[in-house]
C-alpha cells in the first residue's frame, strides 16, 4: 500500500487531503497560493517527483507503450517492464 501522494498544486482540496488521510497515505501536496493557510508538505520529497515525471516521459518515448497497442493488461505490463529494464540498462 502507499504511504506517500506526491502531487502538484492542482491536487490541493481540503476532501481530497482527507480521503488520503482515511486510508493512512500521507499527502505530500503543496498548497494553492490563494489558500489561507498553508498546507504542511515534505519539500524534500516534493522536489524529487520530478524523476518519476521524467520516467514516464522516457517510457511515452517507447510508442507500444505510449499508444497501448496491447490490449492485454498482462502482455502491457510485460512490455512496460522490458521498456524500463532497457532504459534502465542504456
Amino acid at each position: 500500500m502507499a504511504q506517500w501522494m506526491l502531487g502538484d498544486r492542482g491536487y490541493d482540496a481540503d476532501w481530497f487531503r482527507d480521503a488520503l488521510e482515511e486510508k493512512d497515505i500521507k499527502p505530500c501536496i503543496p498548497g494553492r497560493r490563494s489558500r489561507g493557510k498553508p498546507a504542511k508538505y515534505d519539500k524534500r520529497k516534493y522536489k524529487r517527483r520530478n524523476r518519476i515525471e521524467i520516467m514516464f516521459g522516457r517510457l511515452k518515448d517507447w510508442r507500444r507503450v505510449a499508444t497501448r497497442y496491447d490490449r492485454s493488461p498482462t502482455v502491457f505490463f510485460s512490455a512496460v517492464c522490458l521498456a524500463a529494464t532497457i532504459m534502465f540498462w542504456l
